[in-house]
């Protein structure tokens, strides 16, 4: 049972991503005291479920696997995993938190060895792989968890699988008696770094996401491309799993429209130029379209574009895609305008991605403190806010470089506020 010792002095960081991890070091490095929540049962965010950055295509393992290790040997910080911040009561400087903990029925006796996932016969989606595959009742959530425990699905207990999981474990680390409880204590400064969520594909009709099986997302696909995802690396059709050698990327799925999201994503030209790189690689025969209104691909990723522009089995098709539509095999067919010599255009792929934008994690109504919000639904550097500062995606739609950069300066914003206590305190 984690206890945690806090003062007014001490910084709540929401959001155990890359931005709430980078707040959090950048905190406790300077000797402040840190809470860090995370609601999901691991750190790491979505970065841990990315399969290379842009633009250098190397894999994120190695700086995660970093930051969890700075985690882990500073003392300054407190970690609480499946837990949710429900309530903020006071000011800048004392503040009163309430932490709602669910139970994992799994304890720090956990070695992690997985035998209890080997008796337990419950599936469900896997929520790390976006539904895409099957995990057991009693899993570990990816390879590189953190902490590196064991957590058993609330829907198996009571059953007979939670009661071999338990006679499976020989470190006596589930305890099915485990229950939600709730905790408070003080801190002085609140850094909100709760990140963003995919726009939910299934509103935009006409590209039929939950109709089509070879209509997929971009997370999807970044999972999918990923060897320790659901095809263990192989770029296939969900419909029948032959290979995907010919795929579309859709533009601003969902971006720039009034009737979705206002906002342009900023990320998603470059998430889907790095994984064009992906189908390339995978095939010698590969053939790759994209649809798009512009590319935003500014300063440092200009070069990136450009070398993706000239391949010669990529094609680029000015154009927002009017509609999707399938053959009797499944294909998905585009359909459309090219705006740039205006031609009708009907062109069938094996897979079509959609590169939905990022929204909010958290909306409006689900904040436990009034806190200045912008029409989409991020929150503001305004003073009203307070003791209470965004960090990375929780203030915009940001990539990873730009998310950890803003988290270091809202661990600084915190800092001041606490030094300002302790100062008047003094």
């Amino acid at each position: 049972m984690t206890e945690v010792v806090a003062t007014n002095e001490t910084i709540l960081v929401v959001g155990g991503g890359i931005s709430g991890m980078t707040a959090a070091l950048e905190a406790a490095e300077t000797g402040k005291r840190v809470v860090l929540v995370e609601k999901r049962p691991f750190l790491g965010g979505r970065v841990s479920q990315l399969y290379k950055y842009f633009p250098k295509l190397c894999h994120p393992t190695c700086g995660q696997e970093i930051n969890q290790r700075r985690i882990k040997m500073n003392p300054n910080i407190t970690v609480l995993t499946m837990a949710e911040v429900t309530g903020l009561e006071g000011e800048p400087g004392a503040y009163t938190a309430t932490v709602k903990l669910t139970p994992r029925y799994v304890n720090d006796n956990c070695t992690a060895c997985g035998e209890c996932a080997k008796v337990v016969e419950a599936e469900f989606d896997n929520e790390f792989d976006y539904g895409m595959s099957k995990r057991k009742g009693a899993y570990l959530p990816h390879v590189m968890a953190h902490p590196m425990q064991y957590v058993l699905d609330p829907r198996i207990i009571g059953t007979d699988d939670a009661q071999k999981a338990k006679e499976a474990c020989k470190y006596d680390a589930i305890d099915l008696d485990m229950e939600e409880r709730e905790i408070q204590f003080p801190c002085g400064a609140v850094i909100w770094a709760t990140g963003w969520k995919p726009y939910d594909a299934a509103k935009i009709q006409p590209y039929g996401y939950d109709r089509f099986e070879n209509v997929i997302t971009n997370v999807e696909f970044e999972r999918m491309a990923d060897p320790k995802g659901p095809t263990g690396g192989k770029i296939i059709r969900p419909s029948d799993g032959k290979e995907a050698k010919n795929i579309a990327f859709i533009q601003c799925a969902g971006s720039r429209d009034r009737n979705h999201l206002f906002h342009c994503s900023r990320i998603c030209c470059m998430a889907s130029l790095k994984q064009t790189h992906y189908v390339v690689d995978a095939y010698e025969d590969a053939q790759v379209t994209i649809y798009y209104i512009d590319i935003r691909a500014i300063d440092r990723f200009e070069d990136f574009y450009q070398n993706v522009r000239a391949m010669d089995n990529v094609s680029f098709v000015k154009s927002k895609v009017a509609n999707i539509i399938t053959d009797k095999d499944g294909n998905p067919i585009c359909r459309g305008v090219d705006t740039e010599g205006y031609h009708r255009y009907e062109n069938t792929h094996d897979l079509v991605v959609l590169a939905t934008g990022m929204e909010p994690s958290v909306s409006k109504s689900d904040f436990p403190v009034d806190i200045v919000i912008n029409r989409e639904g991020f929150i503001e550097p305004d003073p009203a806010n307070g003791g209470v500062f965004a960090a990375g995606s929780a203030s915009d739609a940001l990539d990873v470089n730009r998310a950890v950069q803003h988290a270091t300066g809202a661990a600084l914003k915190a800092i001041q506020v606490v030094n300002r206590v302790a100062g008047a305190e003094g």
